[in-house]
């Protein structure tokens, strides 16, 4: 499967060139925008997984328009300049690659699939922490239900916590569902 990639360039003829040479390439430019705004636009629009920004653009340049698409997709920020300040404000704006022109399609390939699946790793780790942090969260609701459980029945807290796992399956809710019916009764509908 190709990759789906935006492409923000205001300069026609390097902007009809890049996407030549995506399209050669195999990768399906679903998109193209002359500036940032457009470029945001785009990437809501059809959820590509990389977009390539120029730096300098009309409207608004391609680092603040990747400070509004970080997150969505891979960022490959695409410009005449090299300085370390504008390498600097890439990076905090969420790039994941940046090229110098000219470039080759030599050159933009190894910085495309490295920035998407770079992207795709911290979407993962970020789903990661996600899941984590539920799991922590429906352990302290578990705690907090059982010591009221053990104070309320006179129990033990393996007692507390085997009444908690039996009552999710008879009822067929998640333990945390439960413990949330336990801490307010009202809210909880067991």
């Amino acid at each position: 499967m190709s990759h789906r990639i935006v492409v923000a360039e205001d300069e026609a003829l390097i902007r009809l060139d890049l996407i030549e040479m995506l399209t050669e390439s195999g990768y399906d430019v679903v998109g193209e925008a002359t500036n940032g705004n457009d470029a945001i636009s785009l990437v809501d629009q059809h959820a590509p997984d990389l977009a390539i920004l120029d730096v300098k653009m009309p409207i608004l340049d391609g680092i603040s328009a990747a400070q509004q698409i970080q997150g969505k997709c891979a960022i490959l920020i695409l410009t005449a300049f090299s300085q370390k300040e504008l390498i600097d404000r890439a990076s905090e704006a969420g790039a994941m690659a940046y090229v110098v022109k000219p470039f080759t399609i030599g050159d933009l390939r190894p910085s495309i699939e490295i920035a998407i699946a770079r992207f795709k790793e911290m979407k993962a780790l970020e789903s990661e922490v996600a899941d984590i942090h539920q799991r922590l969260e429906s352990r302290k609701l578990v705690d907090r239900a059982k010591g009221v459980l053990m104070k309320a029945l006179n129990i033990s807290e393996p007692e507390a916590f085997s009444w908690i796992q039996k009552t999710a399956m008879d009822k067929r809710v998640s333990m945390k569902a439960v413990a949330e019916a336990v801490l307010d009764p009202a809210k909880g509908g067991l």
